[in-house]
């Protein structure tokens, strides 16, 4: 079985996160979960769960929202053109674009572990 998310934990990975009161914005998952039918979670106790795959989509409907500037219409043109086998090769494409925001963050959470770890890691007693 696949590991799932629930929506609090998706707002914060996706840091949909109201920055006064530091509450996960889930309202913003369902509406895009009402305007996109490739979200649909699943529904456990009244609470909703999402995979792994749902969770990358919605990643992809984040970047090309938020980042990008397009509009929801737009962002389900590219879907339904199914992203993932028409960019696959262009360096200019979206997808890239994606990819290289992915990396850059994951790189910058790295550095970050790095530094943390250099400034307060085990000392050297020798």
């Amino acid at each position: 079985m696949s590991k799932l998310i629930n929506i609090s934990e998706l707002s914060k990975l996706l840091n949909l996160v109201d920055p006064k009161t530091k509450k996960p914005q889930n309202y913003i998952l369902r509406y895009w979960e009402k305007e996109f039918k490739s979200i649909r979670p699943k529904k456990i106790n009244n609470r909703r769960y999402y995979s792994v795959k749902q969770v990358e989509i919605i990643k992809m409907i984040k970047f090309l929202l938020r980042d990008k500037g397009m509009t929801i219409s737009g962002v389900k043109n590219i879907l339904n053109l199914n992203i993932n086998k028409l960019d696959v090769d262009n360096d200019h494409g979206l997808k890239a674009d994606y990819y290289q925001e992915f990396l850059k963050t994951k790189s910058k959470a790295l550095l970050e572990k790095i530094n943390r770890l250099k400034k307060y890691g085990k000392k050297n007693t020798s």
